[in-house]
């Protein structure tokens, strides 16, 4: 697995700072091998901070060390180099994710394999595929060939393969664990709202978590950030939840009976999943047993043998959506989630388009007329489509009652981190040192001319540029044609990339690119292609997932539990200990003034 050169580092332990303890190798070809009577050479730094790599015999002080030694070139690290992988990440963490691949899991297979099916030990396997994962897929197969192809009939393929090559019978995708998330995100946006209204620091702007690159930055940079940081898991973790307890417990099995494998769009997700956080210390299993990526799940398929881009059986027939049957009964356990779940608003989960959509039906309610006007919506870009700022204003009266922003990649996101301490009063860039209102920082009041409060309330953040459609781990354009333009020699941010070195470590040519804007708006469009077709209502999928919701926190779902609608605080309590999480400030262990050169 191919990890960001910035992570590429020696006689570093543990903690990595972005600072002079974070340098970027420079790669040295065929350089001379030294005899060992060959006189040593040191690094000495000028007055004004310039690098000279000097021979021992060369006098290291002084402005005449310039002509005797070799001026070295800065090495460039960008935000993308630093933390488009997995952020300023520990060696424990990187262990933890060079160990989740396709090698895990063919070797869990193999062993899984030799007990028998009624042995406690043999584990039920299961996949969840993430939609971004299937719209790179499904993007990729379809430049490649002379029709398109649907992310359903992607799904529907990776169905067969793992079913009849690797003997997988249970495959979902993630939307319907998404709604979930949805639900419960929306109810804490409400617990944050009338916490602020009451004079509660850090519960406003609530900040979307579902990004674990930002709650990997966050933690290690900006802990002063975490107060305002959604409490609810992300739909990888939902969807671990929703496996290992209520699918469980109709299989009459025990978390730690199944093994639960996600296909993900980016290589921070088996970060997420390592988090101990989502470990059941009861079962002593994981959430979510593996984590791979796309790019992972098409090496794993290439090494089978098996051509995804080649039609199955029945894919192009329309099936009905799946419908679940009442209260979770049936014996057709496979075809209980419903699939294709359709979210309006931004490919990376519509977190922010479902605020709005709380709001405005909660307007609704609250002005108590039969048919009472909608909110107006603007939206206003700020430097590019990646941070875009949405105010809903009640048309009546002209107040702002929501403003919301969405903000991708990490440039938008420095400055997002700096507006939100400014508005609430937080000292920024103190790591775990950072607090809420102290002695030396006061929130700044920003109002409208008619004394209108106008600081954000909710933020859908990303790591990535474009979003998760563009996760470190999607497809990369495998060709480039006549037509397409010149490779660029910037990112999507603004930063110099070597293309060619970036090609090389996914095994691919030159248009393998991380950032392509070009081919990520292809995956946007094929993402989006068939939502309005054969899906769920929103009405219908909310039934069933409030019922689901109610039956997990009315208790710790075990096999044989009832089924039960009433909530109490007891289910409350069940509730967040299912669906929320939490996050720890974490202190940097290394000095950069230290670091041995």
């Amino acid at each position: 697995m191919a990890f960001s050169g910035a992570l590429t580092l020696t006689d570093l332990n543990d903690y990595i700072t972005p600072s002079q303890a974070c340098i970027k190798p420079v790669e040295t070809k065929n350089a001379p091998v030294q005899d060992a009577g060959d006189a040593s050479t040191q690094i000495h730094v000028d007055r004004d901070g310039t690098y000279y790599e000097l021979s021992v015999s060369s006098d290291p002080t002084g402005d005449n060390a310039k002509g005797g030694g070799k001026r070295l070139e800065a090495a460039q690290v960008s935000l993308n180099d630093c933390l488009a992988c997995s952020g300023c990440i520990t060696s424990a963490e990187s262990v933890l994710i060079t160990m989740q691949s396709h090698i895990q899991v063919l070797d869990f297979l193999a062993e899984n394999a030799t007990h028998e099916l009624t042995s406690r030990n043999a584990k039920i396997p299961v996949v969840s595929v993430s939609p971004q994962s299937l719209a790179s897929l499904a993007a990729s197969v379809s430049s490649s060939s002379t029709s398109s192809v649907t992310p359903r009939q992607i799904l529907h393929r990776i169905e067969v393969f793992l079913n009849q090559v690797l003997g997988i019978h249970h495959v979902y995708d993630t939307t319907f664990a998404r709604h979930v998330s949805l639900l419960e995100h929306a109810r804490e946006f409400w617990e944050r709202k009338a916490q602020s209204a009451s004079g509660a620091k850090g519960a406003l702007p609530m900040l979307a978590s579902a990004c674990p690159g930002w709650i990997c930055y966050a933690e290690k940079t900006h802990s002063e950030m975490l107060p305002f940081i959604s409490r609810t898991k992300s739909p990888q973790q939902v969807m671990g939840t929703i496996v290992k307890s209520w699918l469980a417990s109709r299989w009459d099995k025990s978390p730690d009976q199944i093994y639960h494998v996600t296909v993900m769009p980016c290589y921070d997700k088996k970060l997420e999943a390592s988090r101990q956080d989502f470990y059941n210390d009861v079962f002593s299993t994981r959430d979510v047993d593996c984590v791979i990526t796309t790019g992972e799940l098409e090496l794993l398929m290439k090494e089978k043998s098996w051509d995804i881009s080649v039609p199955v059986v029945n894919e192009l027939v329309p099936t009905p959506p799946r419908t679940p049957p009442p209260n979770g009964s049936g014996s057709d356990i496979a075809t209980i989630l419903p699939q294709f779940i359709s979210h309006p608003g931004t490919s990376s989960g519509s977190y922010l388009h479902t605020i709005m959509e709380a709001v405005r039906e909660r307007h609704r309610l609250d002005t108590r007329r039969q048919d009472p006007p909608d909110l107006e919506l603007s939206i206003k870009a700020l430097r590019s489509a990646d941070y875009e700022e949405y105010t809903l204003t009640d048309p009546e009266t002209g107040k702002v009652v929501f403003k919301g922003a969405k903000c991708y990649g990490f440039r938008n996101l420095q400055n997002i981190v700096r507006r939100v301490g400014k508005e609430a009063g937080v000292q920024t860039g103190k790591g775990a040192a950072g607090r809420l209102v102290g002695s030396r920082s006061r929130a700044v009041k920003k109002t409208t001319a008619s004394g209108e409060d106008v600081h954000l309330d909710y933020v859908e953040v990303m790591a990535c540029p474009g979003g998760c459609i563009n996760g470190g781990g999607q497809l990369k354009r495998r060709e480039l044609t006549k037509a397409s333009p010149k490779p660029r020699e910037t990112d999507s941010e603004g930063y110099q990339r070597d293309w060619n070195e970036s090609g090389a470590e996914f095994g691919s040519d030159l248009g393998a690119r991380w950032g392509d804007k070009e081919w990520t708006k292809e995956v946007e469009r094929v993402y989006w292609a068939e939502r309005e077709s054969d899906v769920p209502t929103h009405a219908g999928t909310n039934v069933f997932a409030v019922d689901v919701l109610h039956e997990m926190c009315q208790h710790a779902v075990t096999p044989g539990s009832s089924w039960s609608t009433s909530m109490d605080e007891k289910a409350e309590a069940q509730r967040r200990t299912l669906f929320r999480t939490e996050y720890r400030a974490v202190e940097s262990e290394v000095d950069g003034l230290l670091v041995k050169w």
